[in-house]
C-alpha cells in the first residue's frame, strides 16, 4: 500500500513537472532577450536617415531628438550605444522585417529596438513579429504658409493656383497631389525632405509647404527665422489620419523583458522633463501620443 501510494505522489510530481516546463520555458525566454542585451554592454538602435529633426547627418555627426532619445535610453539601461542607421524602405513593413526581427540581406541589423515607428495596432497585426509599445511623442502634419500670401487654410481647395511644396515619396505628397483627382497636382513641388520645403516658404520660392510640425518648427528655428509671417495650420487630406500619428518604438514580439525595461527607462526621461528637453532645445513641440 505505501509502495502504490509512494508510486503516485511520483507520478503527480513528474505531471506537474511537466506542465510547468512550458511557463518555465517563456519565462526564460522573457529574461533571456534583456539579459543578452545585459552580457553584450550595448543597445542597438536602429535610427532613420535623413529623417530631421529626428535623426539627421553622417557617420558620428548623426544627430537629432531620436539620437538623444537613444542616448538616453541607453544610459538609462547603463548600456553603452550604439547607433545603427538606415535608409528607408519601400514601407514600414519592410523596415521592420530589416532592422528589428530578420535583419538585412546585406548583413545590417537586425537592432535590439527601433525607434520612429508609427505605435499603430494594424501595422502590429501586419507584423506579428513585432511588439511595438512605448509612443513618446504624436507627428501631425500641418500647412506651413506665409500669411501675406495664404491668410488661412480650412481646406484643400484654399491652395489652389498656388505655389506648393511637399517631401518626395512620404503621404504628405500623396495625399497633396491627389486632392480632388489632382487638383492640386501641377501647382506640387517635390524636395528631398519636408524641412527643405518649409524653407522654401521662408524664401518667399513657395506659398506654402504640406509638412510636418517638426519639420516646419526645424525650419524656423535653424534659420532664426521670425514667426510672425508664418503660420502652421492644421488640415487633414483624404488618406491621412486628421490628427496625426503616435511615434513610439519596436522590438521582436518575443523581447517583452527588453520592451518593458526600455518602456520603464522611458517613462523615468519623461519624468525628469529630458524628454521634453530633447524636443525643445531643437525649437520643437512636443505633441503627447
Amino acid at each position: 500500500m505505501n509502495d502504490k501510494a509512494s508510486t503516485r505522489r511520483a507520478l503527480l510530481r513528474a505531471a506537474a513537472a511537466t506542465l510547468a516546463l512550458p511557463a518555465l520555458g517563456l519565462r526564460a525566454q522573457e529574461l533571456e532577450d534583456l539579459d543578452k542585451v545585459r552580457a553584450s554592454g550595448v543597445l542597438k538602435v536602429a535610427l532613420y536617415k535623413d529623417n530631421a529633426p529626428y535623426s539627421d547627418g553622417k557617420g558620428h555627426e548623426l544627430a537629432g531628438v531620436d539620437v538623444a532619445l537613444a542616448q538616453g535610453l541607453a544610459r538609462e539601461l547603463d548600456l553603452k550605444l550604439q547607433l545603427l542607421p538606415f535608409d528607408a524602405g519601400e514601407n514600414m513593413n519592410d523596415d521592420l522585417r530589416n532592422m528589428v526581427w530578420r535583419g538585412h540581406y546585406l548583413g545590417y541589423g537586425p537592432a535590439d529596438v527601433m525607434l520612429h515607428v508609427p505605435a499603430d495596432k494594424h501595422l502590429m497585426r501586419q507584423n506579428p513579429q513585432v511588439l511595438l509599445f512605448a509612443p513618446y511623442a504624436r507627428e501631425t502634419l500641418v500647412v506651413f504658409h506665409d500669411r501675406r500670401r495664404l491668410a488661412k487654410v480650412q481646406s484643400g481647395h484654399d491652395l489652389v493656383q498656388l505655389p506648393l511644396g511637399t517631401e518626395r515619396g512620404g503621404g504628405a505628397a500623396s495625399s497633396l497631389m491627389g486632392y480632388q483627382g489632382g487638383l492640386l497636382r501641377n501647382q506640387v513641388r517635390l524636395f528631398d525632405s519636408g524641412v527643405q520645403a518649409a524653407d522654401a516658404v521662408i524664401n518667399g520660392d513657395i506659398a506654402a509647404a504640406y509638412v510636418s510640425r517638426a519639420q516646419a518648427e526645424t525650419a524656423l528655428f535653424r534659420r532664426q527665422a521670425s514667426g510672425e509671417p508664418f503660420l502652421l495650420s492644421e488640415l487633414g487630406l483624404p488618406g491621412l489620419q486628421d490628427n496625426g500619428w503616435p511615434l513610439g518604438l519596436a522590438t521582436k514580439s518575443s523581447h517583452k523583458a527588453l520592451a518593458s525595461a526600455l518602456e520603464e527607462a522611458l517613462k523615468r526621461l519623461r519624468d525628469k522633463g529630458e524628454l521634453l528637453a530633447m524636443f525643445r532645445e531643437r525649437g520643437l513641440t512636443l505633441v503627447a501620443p
